[in-house]
């Protein structure tokens, strides 16, 4: 069976990687060989994908963001397309990736209608409510979608998708993190010493908007506190220079890690982190956060002017159950200042850290049960 994956962004990457993994263990099963080609990154590529574009570094938030994006996508896009042209597959699985997915869907819809196309992890329509052509057309050209939250799948079985909701694949990564104790002992963490994760960036955007008030945050909490230290799992490769000179530049007790992410994550006691899927994966392995983003000005403003405060939560823990259950800085309140203090509120009071802790379980039941991906595969098979 001949799958083609689509999907863009580091986080896309981990998710495919994550899919193929559980569609090549369904598919040994029941003796069936599987041929992988696809839109991505090198998790999807030692997964076993035959990567035609890598997009694990396009990818942006926002209007004035997504400029510097606009060629590389199209061509992205078009490279796809073409090779979808010439070599149609049995079936084609899409993830997130909004705009060139929509493209392949719609191209797909119009020229090969008899290949089925499985939406997994949609679009987040249900959260911005922006566009009902959009969704629509997301309807039209999926014959199946996978929802990974139950308010996504309502949302597009009321707009006519044929939905299942599988549950968040996340649940399945997680349950196979280290322990705490593990993790500490494998970084070499003190047991007296307090570890703080720093998540500033896994898009090119972020290392400008967020890097900055994330580290001068971390300075000051690094004055306030004794024993502190400072861990930065690294995204992407390219970032490493621009974030050593920073290490530098705010004078901080910190290390860069690239082979051991999930361990930097599992040992943490606190973590400040942009918004986005890390949100989830700090929240499942209990560890209390600050959420923090910032766009260009003017996207921001365009955004507020066009939604008129329509979006109630940029971090999806918070989007889960639709409370805020870890706080958010976003944009003018993002300040270094700010930041330091709603981690020092948490760092300092065992109760609000309690409550955080009570909070991520009742989130954790609205993610589904293990084996998402497992449940995710078998569904894409019996289509092909």
């Amino acid at each position: 069976m001949r799958i083609f994956v689509s999907t863009g962004e580091v986080s896309g990457d981990l998710q495919g990687a994550l899919l193929i993994k559980s569609l090549q263990q369904q598919a040994e099963k029941i003796n069936l060989e599987l041929d992988i080609v696809a839109l991505g990154g090198e998790q999807m590529a030692a997964a076993g994908a035959k990567i035609i574009g890598d997009t694990s570094g396009i990818g942006s938030m926002g209007i004035i963001e997504a400029l510097p994006y606009f060629l590389p996508t199209i061509q992205v896009q078009n490279r796809a397309i073409a090779y979808l042209k010439d070599n149609p597959p049995d079936i084609i699985v899409l993830i997130d990736y909004m705009t060139p997915n929509i493209a392949i869907g719609g191209y797909m819809e119009k020229h090969f209608p008899d290949v089925p196309v499985v939406y997994y992890i949609a679009p987040q329509e249900w959260v911005w409510s922006m566009s009902l052509e959009r969704t629509k057309k997301i309807v039209s050209f999926t014959d199946k979608l996978l929802a990974i939250f139950p308010e996504e799948a309502r949302y597009y079985q009321k707009k006519g998708a044929n939905v299942n909701w599988v549950g968040h694949p996340l649940v399945d990564k997680m349950a196979k993190a280290p322990s705490r104790e593990n993790a500490r002992e494998k970084l070499g963490i003190k047991e007296n010493e307090i570890a703080i994760a720093l998540l500033p960036a896994s898009r090119g955007q972020e290392l400008k908007y967020l890097l900055p008030i994330i580290f001068q945050a971390a300075k000051n909490i690094q004055d306030k506190l004794d024993h502190v230290s400072f861990w930065i799992p690294l995204s992407l490769e390219k970032f490493r220079n621009k974030i050593e000179k920073s290490i530098q530049d705010y004078g901080l007790n910190a290390k860069i890690i690239s082979e051991q992410k999930q361990e930097v994550l599992a040992a943490a006691d606190f973590a400040i982190t942009k918004s986005g899927t890390v949100n989830l994966e700090l929240a499942l392995l209990n560890v209390p956060q600050v959420v923090v983003y910032r766009l260009h000005p003017f996207t921001a403003w365009i955004g507020r002017k066009i939604l008129k405060g329509s979006i109630p939560f940029a971090s999806p823990v918070n989007l889960v159950v639709m409370k805020e259950i870890v706080p958010e800085l976003l944009q003018e309140q993002a300040t270094a200042d700010n930041i330091t203090q709603a981690a020092m509120t948490i760092l300092l009071n065992s109760e609000k850290r309690e409550e955080t802790l009570n909070n991520y379980q009742k989130m954790r039941q609205l993610l589904g049960d293990l084996g998402v991906c497992d449940r995710a595969a078998q569904e894409i098979l019996t289509m092909g």
